[in-house]
């Protein structure tokens, strides 16, 4: 079990930007640095940086590499349930894929009333919304309670600092952003992977509450999942045998997702009008220790730390080559 202790050395060892010399331009997302090559191939590097309220918040030593590991895990045991787009993981931090056309729609997939986020079912629902995403929610539930089937609600794919916005089935195909076969086959996928990755967690003594996906479709116009999954950036993960007694006294269940940040963060502004105030040197620690603790409880295997004196750039740059050919990288 890693402790924040054992993660002091790499304190200062964090993977903020992923500009790797030799490659082609890079386009950065709010946490992915992506690279398209010529030959249809698409570099994403996972940096450490962590994106909530479509702002940045800091970036956590390690986040990374836990990311694109957990991905693994996931796309590994969901591959018979719809393609992915992963090709080779030359480095802890590196995925290479498809190059896809990226449908313009994040698929959000919910089981309970959650949420912290202006677009969450929580958050709407508690302003006394009840119709949400096409789907219409009976009135008296708790906060964080289950949901009678687990909804889609999607939203658009907001470029780097812009906002997500509310979509339902029916303006998704009024809008165009996807045809009707589309929408019926990411629907469907999504919900089978949601319950696989419900399922999974469960062994785990887990509840994957909610969790996002994206999907492209690639040159034959099959449906891709792309991106990542399952990962406690991109899902919500409970405690189960917690969780009964936190319903029951209102508490927030016992997790270990990117809320513990955000939660962090919410306690102390406004975080869609104020400035983000400094995450203290321990906070981040710990919020490392929490992913890594993600990581090992969901595929049982020990995290593997890398070596804090190399600089993370320089690894992934040598691995890069490595995979690519030096040749690739001679003008670099």
């Amino acid at each position: 079990m890693t402790d924040t202790a054992s993660l002091v050395p790499y304190a200062q060892c964090v993977l903020e930007e992923a500009e790797i010399a030799g490659l082609p331009p890079r386009y950065r997302g709010k946490v992915r640095d992506n690279y398209d090559l010529p030959d249809g191939r698409r570099i994403l590097i996972t940096t450490d940086r962590i994106s909530a309220f479509d702002r940045p918040l800091a970036a956590i030593p390690l986040k990374g590499q836990v990311l694109t590991q957990t991905a693994r895990y996931w796309f590994e045991r969901t591959a018979d349930i719809v393609p992915n787009h992963v090709i080779a993981y030359p480095d802890p931090n590196v995925v290479v894929g498809r190059r896809l056309d990226i449908l313009p729609v994040e698929i959000v997939v919910r089981g309970y009333l959650a949420g912290t986020t202006s677009t969450s079912i929580l958050t709407r629902y508690r302003r006394g919304e009840r119709a949400m995403y096409g789907h219409t929610l009976p009135e008296g539930l708790r906060a964080n309670a289950q949901l009678d089937r687990a909804i889609i609600t999607p939203t658009t794919k907001a470029a780097d600092g812009g906002h997500d916005e509310p979509l339902s089935e029916a303006a998704i195909l009024e809008q165009g952003l996807m045809t009707p076969e589309q929408w019926r086959t990411v629907s469907q996928a999504a919900l089978a992977l949601f319950a696989r990755g419900q399922a999974l967690a469960a062994e785990r003594g887990l509840i994957l509450a909610d969790t996002k996906y994206e999907f492209g479709t690639d040159a034959d116009g099959r449906i891709v999942l792309a991106d990542e999954i399952h990962t406690p950036d991109s899902s919500r993960y409970w405690f189960a045998q917690s969780y009964p007694e936190r319903l029951a006294a209102g508490t927030a269940p016992e997790s270990f997702d990117k809320d513990y940040v955000r939660n962090w963060v919410a306690a102390r502004c406004d975080p869609y009008r104020d400035p983000i105030p400094a995450i203290p040197p321990e906070v981040v620690l710990e919020a490392a220790a929490v992913y890594i603790r993600a990581y090992e409880t969901i595929t049982r295997d020990a995290f593997v730390l890398p070596d804090p004196a190399e600089v993370p750039v320089a690894r992934i740059r040598r691995n890069l080559a490595a995979y690519l050919g030096d040749a690739f990288f001679a003008q670099g």
